[in-house]
């Protein structure tokens, strides 16, 4: 019932989808101290691997020269959304064609973001090298790529669980790729994992167990 738990969240795990967890264990464990740090996923792994965080959560690929330190762990997913503003051309649309992308701008995630790792990813196995879309955008947060897209500016790949409200206002809209090239014409989907990090090497703490519990168990639920 005493101690604390060092948790790093990149940004959209962090405001949309950790928030409900910390409360529930809070419930269970009033005792606990919860320090919660947030950065992008690539900050949130390097952290986990020298110890700064007892867990990190995070979406999108872990490096290679980290994979050795880290063991990981899904605990979830989120959904990625294509989304345009009010004043964008596909606003009325509910899907548009694959090689429509090259025709609208883009905002986009900096690098180090699992969101946008997942995006580009996606690109590729669609056979579209993400060089080639039109990116007027880069920002380090994904609130505020949510808001310029709102704004007006271009279109975005952004996690379901932080366009929801949007989505309900329709104040965004968000569309469906297909492929025309393919019989089915079934929307094409890009599912992200919530990645559960922890050091191989290090202590884990009862806190640390009892948290992890928790979460592999809401996973199970899940699935």
């Amino acid at each position: 019932q005493r101690g604390e738990l060092k948790i790093g969240a990149s940004l959209t795990v962090g405001n949309y989808w950790l928030p409900e967890k910390i409360s529930q264990f809070k419930q269970l464990y009033p005792g606990i101290f919860i320090n919660c740090q947030l950065g992008n996923a690539e900050e949130i792994c390097e952290g986990t691997a020298v110890g700064m965080y007892d867990l990190g959560l995070v979406t999108g690929d872990i490096k290679p020269s980290l994979q050795h330190s880290l063991e990981q762990d899904e605990v979830g997913s989120d959904r990625l959304q294509i989304v345009i503003g009010k004043s964008h051309p596909w606003f009325q649309h509910n899907e548009i064609y694959l090689n429509e992308l090259f025709s609208t701008s883009w905002v986009m995630r900096e690098s180090g973001s699992g969101a946008q790792q997942m995006f580009e990813q996606a690109l590729q196995s669609w056979g579209i090298e993400p060089r080639n879309l039109d990116v007027v955008l880069n920002l380090n947060t994904s609130e505020m790529v949510k808001a310029v897209v709102e704004s007006g500016v271009g279109a975005a790949a952004l996690p379901e669980s932080m366009v929801k409200k949007e989505l309900q206002l329709r104040t965004l809209n968000a569309v469906q790729i297909i492929n025309p090239q393919k019989q089915s014409k079934k929307a094409l989907e890009i599912i992200q994992p919530i990645w559960k990090l922890k050091h191989r090497q290090r202590f884990h703490t009862r806190v640390m167990i009892a948290f992890e519990n928790m979460l592999m168990q809401e996973d199970v639920q899940v699935a």
